[in-house]
């Protein structure tokens, strides 16, 4: 059997991120999660560079969860980065903020978000959230072949 692909949580929120693992660890989510705090954590992450230069690349995330507010660079820019590089611009990107803006949701489809979702404020259903994620992108999507990977 394949080694299961991580899955990238770009989250600055630590009780958000928390919430995210603890969802995760009860949906029996099993795949690896790298954390990024911000958007250039989550860019070195995905192209190598800065701290993860040398990392193979080759292993790219089988799902990017990723918030809007971010420091440093945001998450749409995050977003349109990773649209615009062949490396990484068939991965599937749920983007999953508080945010319920609507200009934040039109941005986020128009620069190639696969998903929009809300961060529930209560556990139970942020729990059940998480969970059909897993269950949609990690085991029911058939995900792009980027550059014969």
């Amino acid at each position: 059997m394949a080694t299961e692909r991580p899955i990238l949580l770009v989250e600055d929120n630590p009780d958000d991120e928390a919430l995210t693992l603890r969802a995760f660890s009860k949906n029996r989510i099993s795949n690896q999660v790298i954390v990024a705090r911000d958007g250039v954590e989550a860019l070195d992450y995905l192209f190598g560079t800065g701290p993860h230069e040398g990392r193979d690349t080759s292993v790219m995330p089988a799902l990017i969860l990723l918030d809007l507010k971010l420091p440093r660079v945001d998450g749409l820019e995050v977003l349109r980065r990773v649209r615009a590089d062949v490396r990484t611009c068939l991965l599937p990107v749920v983007v999953l903020t508080t945010s319920r803006e609507q200009q934040d949701i039109h941005e986020a489809y128009s620069f190639g978000a696969n998903s929009y979702i809300r961060k529930p404020v209560d556990f139970e259903r942020f729990i059940y959230a998480v969970g059909q994620l897993g269950l949609y992108w990690l085991a029911l999507n058939e995900p792009a072949d980027v550059l014969g990977n």
